[in-house]
């Protein structure tokens, strides 16, 4: 079912050659998407409202869902997943609330004050799935931090479909109402990431978005970098499982279901060097894949995008988990907390067999916007950091001034940069 790949004797390094991602990288789709930013960025709401006929079959006047929609879902949600959506976002929200920062202030020489300030941005555009599953769990984990990082205006947006109403699904709608987002837009793909950088007559242009989407979301969302602040590329999703012989082959099998039945092009490694445990975990699976309820789904990931990866020891499996860098890291070892302790490069580690992904995907109090496609090399996942920026405030005094003048003169001097000194002594002559 999952094809292997031998690294022992191998330089692990060569892991992000060899190993399996979707086969639609964000580099080729940018090419199909650039024309529908474009034309967005031309015609505003009229090229949204064509795109969203086209590629989602809606044909609606505006983006804008009407109050009275979110206010109706919410009123329908089932009291069950209610409950469970409130504990989700309580637990985000201690979480997040841990990573606000306050503002410090340095005196770097007497009269010499600067001072870094935590601004929140003004207005975010926060991106949830809505293709082949509905994900009320994304809303949590975009607008939660955003709301504790005091951004002022929030806009949602998510796929409309006949069989909702020509709307976002319910649930969707139900959540953003709960946590007291009135601003949702029914669009979705490459042309809702558009929507929120260029602006149309339907939602102001915001200043960051935020969210996961599939590779046509990423690919916008890399194109309009610059344009519109982004949090990371978190496209289709993947794990990577590190495993000795002590990991149990149906926890290991069930994680890679779990993660497979999310998208046809979901990467999913177990990367080991025990072959005796990728033969219990293949056992595993042809025993539990039959029974899943999206079969085909998970069968297409697990014969496309997936490998058990046999290595010589876990320190070389380090090596390639680090070098692929996944979204998701599951640690399935005897003294998995340390082996955790040692990864560089993961958007997310669940340690130990009682920690899995898909905890962390609804109530652990992590975020589950993380990077993909090796992005965890640089970029983390989605925090309250994503909505804030930085800015550096100088307070200096006159006799503050005076005394680093002489070290302008000299560094002015060396630049060639005459009228940057004559600014400071202006003010303070020699």
């Amino acid at each position: 079912m999952i094809s292997r790949v031998d690294l022992r004797g191998r330089c692990a390094a060569d892991a992000r050659d060899l190993l399996p991602r979707a086969s639609l990288g964000v580099d080729e789709a940018l090419e199909m998407v650039r024309p529908l930013v474009d034309d967005v960025r031309r015609r505003g709401a009229a090229a949204v409202r064509e795109l969203t006929n086209r590629f989602d079959g809606v044909d609606r006047a505006t983006t804008r869902v009407p109050d009275s929609e979110l206010t109706g879902a919410l009123e329908r949600l089932e009291p069950r997943l209610r409950a469970a959506l409130e504990e989700a976002a309580r637990r985000a929200r201690l979480v997040h609330e841990a990573q606000r920062r306050s503002d410090v202030t340095v005196e770097v020489a007497p009269g010499a004050r600067v001072t870094e300030r935590w601004v929140p941005v003004r207005r975010v555009g926060l991106y949830v799935p809505g293709g082949l599953v509905p994900l009320p769990s994304s809303v949590v984990m975009n607008v939660v931090p955003a709301q504790v990082a005091g951004v002022g205006s929030v806009a949602l947006a998510s796929p409309p479909r006949p069989e909702w109403g020509d709307l976002p699904h319910p649930v969707v709608l139900a959540t953003a109402a709960l946590l007291g987002v009135d601003e949702v837009h029914a669009a979705g793909g490459a042309q809702a990431v558009a929507m929120f950088a260029w602006g149309t007559e339907d939602c102001p242009r915001v200043d960051l978005v935020t969210g996961p989407g599939n590779v046509y979301v990423t690919s916008a969302k890399r194109l309009l970098r610059g344009v519109v602040g982004i949090d990371s590329e978190a496209g289709t999703t993947e794990i990577a499982i590190l495993a000795d012989d002590s990991a149990d082959p149906a926890y290991v099998a069930a994680d890679l279901v779990a993660q497979a039945e999310h998208d046809p092009k979901a990467g999913c490694l177990l990367i080991t060097p025990s072959p005796q445990l990728v033969d219990l975990v293949e056992a595993e699976l042809a025993r539990q894949v039959p029974g899943t309820r999206h079969r085909e789904r998970v069968e297409a990931a697990l014969a496309g995008q997936a490998a058990h990866v046999l290595v010589d020891d876990l320190d070389q499996g380090l090596t390639v988990v680090d070098d692929w860098a996944p979204e998701h890291l599951e640690v399935l070892t005897r003294d998995a907390a340390t082996w955790a302790a040692r990864v560089s490069n993961a958007g997310a580690v669940f340690v130990g067999p009682w920690s899995p992904v898909s905890l962390g995907d609804y109530v652990a109090g992590s975020n589950h916007v993380l990077p993909t496609g090796g992005t965890a090399r640089h970029t983390g996942g989605l925090s309250v950091q994503s909505f804030l920026h930085s800015l550096h405030v100088v307070d200096y005094s006159r006799d503050a001034l005076a005394a680093a003048a002489p070290f302008v003169d000299a560094l002015g001097g060396a630049e060639d940069l005459a009228a940057h000194v004559a600014a400071v002594r202006t003010r303070v002559p020699r």
